[in-house]
């Protein structure tokens, strides 16, 4: 694998830090910039509709630019933005540099994604993908507790400056190893021919499967806190422990599917997609039982991770046609879900399914997803 998408990865480890730590965050922002805790959550909000927003506009803004130019950009803004928010003491103004390094974040991995189908041979995008994609399941296992860790100790601001200082290693290896060229055809298909191929069954099918499955794991995910606490009563100290499980088992399920996805994406589709379906029923009959709950934390971490890059590969694979636009598509996929699964988990909670009614969630919209799958298995697939 070229060095090049490893210096990508790092910087998609700062920013998935970025993205993630502010849960961890917010009583001691709500209280040091004195707004409810409600409020300082449109700081998540804010960030999530920048990245699904953000991604096919900045892409298609940037469609015809160097690519390291576009990543270095889209890098320091993200930078300054946080430069920014480290230093105010204005709420409206740091929900804006919220938004807009979303917006950064969001050109920035399209890029990247796009990039990175390109650095590899045709038949290796899973691999690609799943480097990519560790440096966000990194980010939950090192990042956001680590940034917890610093938030806790010396405020929430120097979490903001160490963000921003970590920007700085991965836009000099960018500058290294990006080259300062356009790599993909050229010319380039018009953009409207580009956008034309949203239409197509093959990648609106990928792109559909992926939003439900990463809004699955995100309705699941988002809401472990109550159910470590509610269920087993583990207590709070069990909290990041479990988050971290789940990071490590994602960890574990991007690096198979890079192994996997590109010629057996149909195995691991099928077999994977059926085992996650089956792993959050279970996770949410025996969440009351604390060996298994730790055990299915990291289990669905695997298995939703790796169904879900596998996915997104299917994604660029059917997106050929739309080189610059592609991994717009697969990050616009990625961030539906995310922004989907927390309110229908949010919804769960609230029709009195209990803690679990999340991960109930979870297992519908996995069900969801393998139904239209097996439907449409050969478009999937097929080309």
């Amino acid at each position: 694998m070229p060095f090049a998408l490893f210096l990508l990865a790092l910087a998609v480890f700062v920013m998935g830090t970025s993205e993630f730590m502010l849960a961890g965050l917010l009583p001691a922002l709500a209280a040091d910039l004195d707004v409810t805790i409600g409020v300082a959550g449109l700081l998540t909000s804010a960030f999530a509709i920048g990245m699904v927003v953000g991604a096919p506009l900045m892409a298609a803004f940037a469609r015809r630019l160097p690519p390291r130019a576009v990543l270095l950009s889209c890098l320091l803004v993200f930078a300054a933005c946080h430069v920014i928010g480290a230093v105010t003491d204005d709420f409206p103004v740091l929900l804006a540099t919220r938004v807009l390094s979303a917006l950064a974040n969001a050109g920035f991995l399209a890029v990247a994604l796009a990039t990175a189908a390109t650095l590899v041979p045709s038949d290796r995008k899973g691999r690609a993908v799943a480097i990519l994609l560790a440096g966000t399941t990194l980010a939950t296992i090192a990042g956001v507790p680590g940034g917890a860790l610093l938030g806790a100790a010396a405020g929430w601001r120097v979490t903001f400056w160490a963000i921003a200082l970590l920007c700085i290693p991965a836009a000099l290896g960018i500058m290294r190893g990006i080259p300062n060229r356009s790599v993909h055809p050229s010319p380039a298909p018009r953009l409207r021919v580009e956008l034309g191929q949203l239409v197509t069954p093959r990648l609106l099918l990928a792109m559909t499967l992926g939003a439900l499955i990463n809004a699955g794991t995100f309705a699941a995910f988002t809401f472990l806190a109550p159910i470590v606490i509610g269920g087993p009563r583990l207590g709070e100290a069990w909290v990041p422990l479990v988050l971290v499980l789940f990071g490590v088992g994602s960890f574990v399920g991007v690096s198979i599917a890079g192994r996997l996805s590109d010629r057996h994406p149909g195995t691991v589709l099928a077999v994977g997609g059926a085992l996650l379906f089956l792993g959050w029923i279970a996770l949410a009959l025996l969440a009351s039982e604390p060996a298994a709950l730790l055990a299915l934390v990291f289990l669905q971490g695997v298995l939703a991770f790796g169904v879900g890059s596998t996915l997104i590969t299917r994604v660029l694979y059917a997106a050929a046609n739309a080189p610059t636009m592609g991994g717009s598509y697969a990050t616009a996929a990625l961030n539906l879900g995310a922004v989907a699964g927390p309110v229908l988990g949010i919804l769960a909670l609230e029709t009195g399914a209990g803690d679990v009614g999340p991960v109930w969630t979870a297992a519908v919209l996995t069900a969801l997803a393998l139904g239209l799958a097996a439907l449409r298995r050969r478009d999937l697939l097929g080309g």
